[in-house]
């Protein structure tokens, strides 16, 4: 697919660019470029353009903003040791991202045009790479239905855009170890749409991690639906469970657990290193008892934005428990730094998992 090039009338100053990527945050500062391409239902993906990042005109009935037909990805790019941009897994987010699709009932596109795509609008803004200490570009494709009609049915028009926001860090505690909150809501039941990552998810989310925030934690950890017993995810991000006999655990995929990204790393390089993990399930009062006895040893949280993240308190309508010193353990710190050290080129590349920009 070829991408129509479509200067920018006024792109942001250099010395406003460097302010904003100075302390960005995180998902506050856009990049001047975007990609876009369109569907329809007869003529398929077409008119692919990198070009200004701006407001998108939509018709007030358009499909997405009465049936939630929407889903999305994130992803980073990274700098490496070299100067060059480089992307980490951007086929496993394609992949991800056409399984989403399937599940809204939205068109499938190519992978190979979802990682041009994203190319494209990375080496056109790289110069808003934040030079923060763990930054990167935080890169956000989606797509939506823009058919306007009023009725129950998938949409035959969608959208497909890719923005950029420069990133420092995710938490903004910026604690060595975050605090949870145990949810007495319900992200995702079986047969639903949490292994999807699409917006309904996040949004069936935003009560209850509002409600962490009032208490003073970082996240909400959901618990499954059906017995309100075993433990799932955060808001955004999978769970693993360190013991002290080297055992590592991870919640199973099942439907309503996202497929991490950086979970599947994480259990990839935790076995290299001769560890035994498992994906099984895990409920509260065993996390509560395990850390009280010392068993449990570390808890962390793991996702593209977050990376991966120490869990230090674990808090609920039952009381609170700490685990281990409540700060990174051992684990937490060496699997962080290794798969940091993979995106960014220091540590080397056994996986082929890193994809560099010419």
């Amino acid at each position: 697919m070829k991408f129509e090039h479509i200067q920018h009338p006024a792109p942001v100053p250099g010395a406003t660019r460097a302010q904003a990527i100075a302390d960005p945050g995180f998902g506050k500062v856009f990049t001047d470029h975007m990609v876009m391409i369109d569907y329809d239902e007869g003529e398929g993906w077409h008119n692919a353009t990198l070009g200004p990042c701006e407001p998108i005109p939509l018709h007030p009935a358009s499909s997405v903003l009465h049936y939630a037909q929407e889903i999305f990805e994130g992803l980073k790019a990274y700098k490496l040791a070299d100067g060059t941009m480089a992307l980490f897994r951007p086929e496993a987010n394609a992949k991800r991202f056409n399984e989403s699709a399937k599940r809204l009932a939205m068109p499938e596109l190519p992978e190979d045009v979802f990682i041009e795509a994203v190319k494209q609008v990375v080496k056109k803004d790289a110069d808003w790479f934040p030079g923060v200490e763990g930054g990167s570009l935080y890169i956000r494709p989606f797509m939506f239905a823009n058919e306007h009609f009023l009725g129950v049915r998938p949409a035959t028009k969608y959208k497909f855009i890719v923005i950029l926001s420069p990133a420092g860090n995710y938490f903004k505690s910026g604690a060595p170890a975050v605090s949870v909150w145990i949810s007495e809501y319900t992200r995702a039941a079986p047969g639903g749409t949490g292994a999807a990552k699409c917006g309904g998810n996040y949004a069936a989310s935003l009560v209850p991690t509002g409600e962490a925030f009032a208490k003073g934690h970082d996240q909400t950890v959901f618990l499954d639906a059906a017995e309100h017993k075993w433990v799932e995810e955060l808001g955004g991000m999978n769970l693993f469970f360190v013991f002290d006999d080297g055992r590592v655990i991870t919640p199973p995929l099942g439907g309503t657990i996202l497929p991490g990204i950086t979970r599947d790393s994480i259990i990839t390089l935790a076995r290299e290193q001769g560890l035994d993990v498992a994906e099984e399930m895990y409920s509260i009062d065993q996390w509560r008892e395990d850390a009280q006895s010392g068993k449990l040893v570390e808890t962390f949280a793991c996702g593209t934005a977050a990376v991966v993240t120490a869990v230090g308190k674990v808090a609920g309508r039952d009381g609170e428990f700490t685990i281990g010193s409540g700060g990174p353990g051992q684990l937490t710190t060496t699997i962080r730094d290794k798969l940091v050290g993979i995106q960014r080129g220091t540590v080397e590349d056994t996986h082929g998992w890193v994809m560099k920009l010419d």
